[in-house]
């Protein structure tokens, strides 16, 4: 495994790896690693299972995707604790820039997303998806995967830089993987090590909101109100929602009735910590 921090050294030995007629496959996050990105590693793996390829990890905490500037001062960065990780998945390179090599003085080009930026985290975090499939979109030019693998716990995100990644014709397949969750239900996430241990047994609530949703639709229920009074029950006393809502998978409008698959999203405070989750309902 090697790491890399320069930009030009990561385009070059992609060019390389192109030429190699290997396939590229990328896994970007933010560091603080947990066993839902080793996940997306694997799946990587398998997705080119006896093909010749390359796995590709990059580790950047982006500043321009942080509403809160506390929240990004005091998101976890666990740097050689990732490394040693990465080491054990067959990861061939680790990208690890710094911000202000991904943001050089003078920058000034931003990626705008579209109406899926509207809703959900769109509507309370501002700017949020534009810091998002920015940097996004840089690291495709930087990495030129073939493959891009993201996880379903952030469906709008996905959802986003599917439409970006299109519209922009990058030449990547964008993979989702299912929700990892830890054994009691919660979504893996790196800010659950933020979370003190009253907060971590609170944060349950939102994996029994969203089961007692599956519980409802399944006997029938198909009124958004009462679905969305029933959580907010379950999450009322728990931490502060910053959303809750029903909306179409495909444009993630909010839906009065359901009548086709729809997404539960969630969105709450705790300790003051950002958790979100979703699920898909009938």
């Amino acid at each position: 495994m090697k790491v890399v921090k320069d930009i030009v050294q990561m385009q070059r030995l992609s060019q390389q790896l192109r030429l190699r007629r290997k396939k590229i496959i990328f896994v970007p996050t933010m560091g603080a690693l947990h066993q839902g990105h080793l996940a997306l590693i694997k799946h990587g793996h398998q997705l080119c299972s006896g093909t010749p390829h390359a796995l590709i990890v990059s580790i950047f905490v982006n500043p321009t995707q942080f509403n809160s500037p506390k929240d990004f001062k005091f998101y976890p960065r666990t740097l050689p604790k990732d490394l040693s990780l990465l080491r054990h998945c067959k990861v061939d390179y680790v990208f690890t820039p710094s911000a202000a090599m991904m943001y050089p003085e003078g920058a000034e080009t931003c990626v705008e997303p579209g109406a899926l930026a509207q809703y959900l985290c769109g509507a309370t975090r501002p700017g949020h998806f534009r810091g998002v499939i920015t940097i996004v979109a840089k690291l495709f030019h930087i990495v030129q995967p073939d493959f891009a693998i993201f996880g379903e716990k952030d469906f709008q995100q996905l959802a986003i830089i599917r439409q970006m990644a299109k519209d922009l014709n990058f030449p990547v397949q964008i993979i989702g993987h299912p929700t990892v969750r830890e054994s009691d239900g919660l979504a893996m996430s790196s800010r659950n090590a933020r979370l003190s241990p009253e907060g971590r047994r609170r944060a349950l609530a939102v994996v029994q909101g969203l089961r007692e949703a599956k519980r409802l639709t399944s006997s029938g229920v198909r009124n958004v109100t009462r679905l969305k009074k029933a959580v907010r029950h379950i999450l009322q006393e728990k931490g502060k929602i910053d959303y809750l809502e029903l909306v179409d998978v495909q444009t993630l409008r909010p839906v009065k009735t359901i009548k086709q698959k729809t997404l539960l999203a969630i969105a709450i405070f705790i300790d003051e910590v950002r958790l979100i989750d979703n699920c898909l309902l009938p």
